[in-house]
This record gives structure tokens, sequence and C-alpha cells, in this order.
């Protein structure tokens, strides 16, 4: 199969899909990969590495005019006109994304496969996870960052000083993001809650950290009850396949003291706080209600190198069985058919159609 990689246009996004290694292995296998030029840069990867193992090097438009394409991040209007009826593997957060992204897929037949719903044998999510588990330990470091004075924030450092544990996190959720997100606040120092509801989890986190860990459900009520204390609330809920529920109203952001920031890592999937609207790295906060929020939907973008091989490496074992069987390859995969999200014309997953008001180009794949 012609395979395509072409450049991420997102606002500093330097991640690309595929390590030249990775490219090599698709080679060795039989298939053609055309990589566009300064692709991989951003990352620390360069044309001639690619090169190396195979890869042809060519223009933005021949990337995308392939059988298949392997992206980071969605299209964007730039890239809608080199949308048609091949296959696209790549991040796509349908229910978070503009709908002019769902349209243009639909008015050009692409079969479009996301990472984001793509499912292993035990139904967890292998190429969502490593972006979880970077975003979730951004999530503790820039929050400890925008809480300084200079940038705004209240000026309680997230830290142990004299022994003492000083600022206290809260995190909403308790998947992949979370548990990183406790793991890296808690090593800044800081106080953590997390309220999630998966209580073994809980349980886990409870005998590991022990002092300055409490882990409660997710309620409304014991969110208040610990909100008002907070000086960061990092929000990381995930509804597979459709947009996030709020977990905060606008009042209870309100009730946060000034100065103290949420850092919305659901974002991408249309963000878990009622205040919460999309950033870029170039401008990544603004304040609402008093509070800084940061809500960059590309947060892994920020660390390109670790994130590009970390996704790279769970890719690959699924791009080839796509460039090996295309289509036919989701006959014995359940859980690689749940990445597939539009197919000639219709959306193939009902909770997107039904967050975008598109029901009418709804239609299961068989």
């Amino acid at each position: 199969m012609l395979i395509g990689i072409p450049k991420e246009i997102k606002d500093q996004e330097g991640r690309v899909s595929l390590t030249p290694e990775a490219v090599g292995t698709l080679v060795k296998a039989g298939h053609r990969v055309c990589v566009e030029v300064g692709a991989g840069l951003g990352a620390g990867f360069f044309d001639e590495n690619y090169k190396t193992f195979g890869a042809e090097m060519v223009d933005q438009a021949t990337a995308w005019k392939t059988g298949l394409v392997i992206k980071v991040k969605e299209p964007l209007a730039e890239e809608f006109p080199f949308l048609k009826d091949q296959m696209l593997f790549t991040f796509l957060h349908l229910s978070g994304a503009p709908k002019s992204l769902t349209e243009a897929l639909l008015a050009a037949g692409t079969t479009g496969l996301a990472y984001e719903t793509l499912e292993d044998k035990e139904g967890r999510l292998p190429l969502l996870a490593p972006m979880s588990a970077i975003a979730g330990n951004m999530a503790a470091l820039v929050g400890a960052y925008y809480l300084g004075r200079a940038e705004g924030g209240k000026g309680v450092q997230l830290g142990r000083v004299a022994g003492k544990r000083h600022g206290r996190v809260l995190i909403i959720g308790d998947g992949v993001v979370a548990r990183h997100a406790a793991e890296s606040a808690y090593g800044l120092g800081a106080e953590v809650v997390m309220a999630g509801l998966d209580q073994k989890v809980g349980a886990a986190f409870q005998e590991r950290f022990k002092e300055g860990f409490q882990f409660v459900m997710s309620t409304p009520s014991t969110i208040d009850q610990h909100l008002k204390s907070s000086d960061v609330v990092v929000g990381a809920v995930l509804r597979r396949g459709g947009r996030a529920a709020y977990v905060l109203e606008r009042d209870q952001v309100r009730s946060l003291e000034d100065g103290s920031v949420i850092v919305d890592v659901s974002i991408d999937q249309g963000g878990c706080i009622a205040t919460s609207r999309p950033t870029s790295h170039s401008h990544p906060i603004y304040v609402d209600e008093g509070v800084i929020h940061y809500c960059v939907t590309n947060m892994p973008g920020a660390y390109p190198r670790t994130a590009t091989v970390a996704l790279s490496d769970a890719i690959l074992p699924y791009a080839l069985r796509l460039a090996h069987s295309g289509l036919d390859a989701l006959s014995g995969d359940p859980g690689l058919k749940k990445a597939l999200e539009t197919h000639q014309g219709f959306l193939t997953i009902a909770s997107v159609a039904e967050d975008l008001g598109l029901e009418s180009r709804y239609r299961p794949y068989d």
C-alpha cells in the first residue's frame, strides 16, 4: 500500500506520526511510504533519517495522495481540500472538534479511523494511553507554573518546604490522565485529592502515598467539599467516543480563589468544565471568573520527541495491519473496528452523530 505521512500544521505541533525506524518496518514489509519534507523536524527526526529507512520525501499534496494517511492530529481547514476516499488514521476527537471537520470527512467519503476509540483485547485504549500519560504529567507542571504570581497566579507553590507540603491539587477523574497527574503533583510536594469512581485505583494510590493523598468518590457534593480549598483543579474525565460531560459548572468555578488554575485535559472532547474553551501553545491561557484556565488541545505536542516515540510504537502494529489488509483488518478485530468513525459519507459511531446533531448521517459499519 502507498502510505502518506504529512507534516502536522497545528499550532506548535512538533509530533510526527511515525519515527524513521517505524517507517523502515513498513518499507521492509513491502509498502511505499511518502513522508512530507520536514515532517519529523519538530521531533528531532531529519529527512535524511527517513530516507535511510527507505522513505520517499515528498511535498504536502503528494503525502495526502495515498491510500492510507497516518497523522497525529485531526485535519485542519487548510487540509480539507486534500481529503478524499482514502483511509485516515489519526486522532479525530470529532465530538470536540469543529463540526466542519466531520462535514468535510463525510463530503470527501474519507474512512476516518480514530486513535482515541481504538481498543485492545482488554478494552484499554492503547493509542490514547501514552498521550494521556504525557498530558497528565504536564497538568501538574503547568498548574504549578501558572500559580506563580508573575504569571497572574495566587502565589502558592506546589512543593515540599521544610518537610511540609504546600499547595493543594484536586484531580477529577481516575484514568490514565488522572493517575499521572496525581503522581506528578504528589512528587512535586503538593497535597493531592483525587475524585474518581474506581475504588481500586484509589486504594492503590492511598497505599502508596499515605500522607498527603486522599481519594474520594466523585460526586457533586464531594467535589464541592474539596473545591474551594484547591489551588489547581485538573479535569481528567473521558467519555469514549463522545463529548465529555461537565464536572464543574460556572458557579463552582466562581467559588475558587482568584489566581487559582484549572487545567482541562478533556478539552479535546469539548472540555469537562463549563468555563473551558480551546487554547493553543501560542496562547495557552485565559482568565474567567478570576481563575486561570489552561485548555491546550494538543498538550503532548509540547514534548514532541517523547510523544512521537511513544505514539509511533503504539501505532505501528495497527498501521501494518491496515497497510496489509485495508478495512478487512477490522473484520477479525472488534477493538480496531471501534476506531472507525466515518466511512463512505456516513458516521459510524452513534454517540458522535448525536453530539453533532447528525443522526441522519449515522450508519453502522457491518
